[in-house]
């Protein structure tokens, strides 16, 4: 069985819904935990009757630490400082052997057992960033990214996570300050600080827009198969993350600010987002006083006309009318 669990409010629900049917497509034995991050998203998910979930509200979860810092965090800020506190929940409460942490806005494309397989006797699974040369963001980012980390039930894994609990109660901000930022420099030195650590090693997960320009893809029978460019190595894809993806109330979407390539954009992108319109479509069926893809702006901002030519000719504009982007 694998356990994990998410957390988000009614702006990321179409993503939150995808990820969990992407899961449910290539997971014999999963249950995913989700934590309703306000009271409209808990009502909406329970009427889905999801049967490998369970929907978790705020008023179940908090504790009285997390109550105590919720004031001083923005929503965002908030979300990052309970993510270590969601899967110590699932911990403590369930009795699991181990829980993953998932972004919500991710997607799989195949079974996530390899990567399970690589963690072993190991008690805490990390996933590096992998940046491209060129979009390489470490020193601010941290090396590894907080979209799939799974901890062990056990003495290394409960000692990793709770003093990471700790941490972000203590300072969770969306700034660099000391050596920190969110939650997620915090990681950089667990494989020195912890036992048990494992760095995931499968290229076909944490796929993102800041790491595939390493990579060349091909989809055959619903199949995506990525080959590393530098090194001929394929691997089958597994989990992509929609990091950045946001849609403007005047019809467009952004797809982010790196270079992104036709089959990427085909491949991933495209799909993708005519999914997470289906679910919308169902969620307003439920309940239509919300977008569950998330307020958005109004249109496209731009502080200068300088970074408009600039995002042009660096090929990473990635504006556009969805649905022209959608029939192209």
């Amino acid at each position: 069985m694998y356990n994990f669990c998410t957390l988000f409010d009614t702006h990321y629900l179409s993503r939150g819904l995808a990820l969990y049917y992407s899961l449910e497509k290539y997971c014999d034995n999963f249950h995913l935990y989700i934590f309703a991050f306000n009271n409209k998203c808990f009502e909406v998910l329970t009427k889905f009757n999801l049967k490998h979930a369970t929907i978790i509200s705020l008023k179940e979860f908090e504790d009285e630490e997390l109550l105590k810092v919720k004031p001083t965090r923005s929503i965002a800020e908030y979300c990052w400082t309970s993510t270590s506190s969601t899967i110590l929940y699932v911990l403590k409460n369930y009795n699991v052997e181990s829980c993953t942490y998932l972004d919500a806005d991710m997607f799989f494309y195949s079974s996530p057992e390899p990567i399970f397989s690589e963690l072993g006797e190991k008690s805490i699974l990390l996933t590096e960033h992998r940046y491209s040369r060129q979009y390489n963001k470490a020193v601010k980012a941290g090396k590894y990214c907080v979209q799939f980390v799974t901890f062990k039930n056990n003495k290394e894994g409960l000692t990793a996570l709770n003093w990471w609990r700790e941490r972000c109660l203590e300072w969770c901000y969306n700034r660099h300050e000391d050596g920190k930022f969110g939650d997620q420099l915090y990681l950089d030195d667990w494989t020195e600080r912890f036992e048990g650590v494992h760095v995931m090693r499968h290229l076909g997960g944490g796929l993102a827009a800041w790491n595939v320009q390493q990579y060349a893809f091909k989809k055959t029978n619903n199949k995506i198969t990525g080959t590393e460019i530098s090194s001929g190595n394929k691997f089958d894809a597994v989990f992509y993350h929609f990091h950045y993806l946001r849609f403007i109330q005047d019809g467009t979407i952004e797809l982010g600010r790196r270079v992104l390539t036709n089959e990427v954009k085909d491949i991933f992108y495209k799909p993708y987002i005519l999914f997470l319109d289906e679910l919308k479509e169902k969620i307003n069926k439920i309940d239509d006083s919300f977008d569950p893809h998330g307020p958005g702006a109004k249109s496209v901002s731009w502080k200068t006309p300088i970074l408009y030519v600039y995002r042009h000719i660096k090929g990473v504009y990635n504006i556009f009318d969805k649905e022209q982007f959608l029939r192209s």
